[in-house]
Formats: C-alpha cells, structure tokens, sequence
C-alpha cells in the first residue's frame, strides 16, 4: 500500500528490534494504525491474543512492550528533540515519567503472576524528532494507538485485578492524547466512540508491514 494512502505514515516508519510475542502483537498494532488509523489496533490485538490464549501473563508482556516503547520515546524526545516550547518539554518530561511508572507496575504484576517480563525492545522511531511538529503528530498517534491495543487486549483478561490494572493505565493513556491534541490545536475527544474494523480487514491490510 502507497505511504500516500496510509492514515498514519509516521508509524510505518518505526522500527522494532526483538521476537516476543509481545513485539511481533505490536508490530501489527503499529501496522494496522498505519495503514487504517488508531483504532484499527483494537481488533489486531484481540485476534492476535486470540489465537494462542496464553493468559494474563502474555497480555501484561504485550503491554509492557508497548510501555517499552513509549517510555524510550518520550526519553528519546526530550534529548533530540530540537527547540521545544517549554510547556511541550514539560508535557514530554511528564508523560515520560508516567510511561516509566507503566513499565515498572507491568513488570511488578509479570512477576506477581510467576512470569518473565520481556525485555525492552530496541526502537527506531524514524524522523520522529526533527521539529516540535513532528514529535507531536508521532506522540498523539502513538497514544491513540496505545489506547486502541488496550482496549483490544482487555476482553481477553482472566484476573480482575489485572484487568483493574489495566484499566487504570489506559485512562491515563487516554488523557495523554487529549492533552497532546490540545497542544496541536485540535479537539482532546473528537469522537464519541472508538471506531472499529473486521479483523479481516485489519490482518489483510497489515499483512505486508508485519515482519517476523
């Protein structure tokens, strides 16, 4: 598919370095939000899960991934970006902060339950960090997109304490992209509901993007 034709370009453009499941389920989020939009990663996520069943264990690695990957981010941003304003530094420097406290509950919860957490992928976030614009546009796709996997992984949740877990990050997850919108002069809640695809659709058009 044409970058041209893609809802969200800039995500095409990240690059993930790791084989667990958790960041092979990722890949395919990113890709489907690509090519149809942020929520199109709900109904990858679920079928993704789906498929194996592997438990609250598999899900919570899922999410520690996409925490992973956020926390680099932000971290990332606040370094390389040039000549922030200084109210989109401190938003970086905040949410970054609560990215971090994500990985560390996840990780806390993974290892609760008996498990390994994964580890933390290595991440390229392309042209991500050239100019303000460009890390707003990537963190606001990004934390649509992350609320999108979270609502696509939380029907397959076992444990209420860890759906409750889940819950409580996905709302904080949900006002960082109000907040970023804001800043990019947009509506923070644009929509009354978060749309959705087939499965179908979202495996046939990801399928290209999607590397093992």
């Amino acid at each position: 598919m044409a970058t041209e034709s893609m809802k969200n370009p800039e995500l095409a453009a990240i690059e993930i370095e790791d084989m667990s499941r958790g960041t092979m389920i990722m890949k395919g989020a990113l890709a489907a939000a690509a090519v149809y939009g942020t929520f199109a990663a709900g109904p990858l996520v679920r079928r993704a899960l789906a498929q194996d069943n592997g438990g609250d264990e598999d899900i919570l690695n899922y999410a520690l991934t996409l925490e992973y990957l956020e926390a680099a981010f932000y971290e990332q941003a606040q370094q390389e970006v040039p000549n922030l304003r200084v109210e989109v530094a401190d938003l970086a420097k905040l949410i970054g902060d609560h990215e971090t406290q994500h990985v560390d509950s996840l990780t806390g919860a993974i290892e609760d339950l008996g498990g390994m957490p994964v580890d933390a992928p290595k991440v390229d976030f392309g042209k991500a960090f050239a100019n303000e614009e460009a890390f707003l546009a990537l963190a606001q796709t990004f934390e649509d997109t992350g609320v999108s996997a979270y609502n696509g992984a939380a029907p397959m949740i076992s444990s209420k304490e860890v759906l409750g877990s889940a819950g409580a990050i996905v709302q904080v997850e949900a006002r960082h992209a109000a907040t970023i919108r804001l800043q990019r002069g947009e509506s923070p809640a644009p929509e009354a509901f978060d749309m959705d695809l087939s499965m179908e659709e979202v495996l046939k058009a990801v399928q290209p993007f999607v590397k093992s």
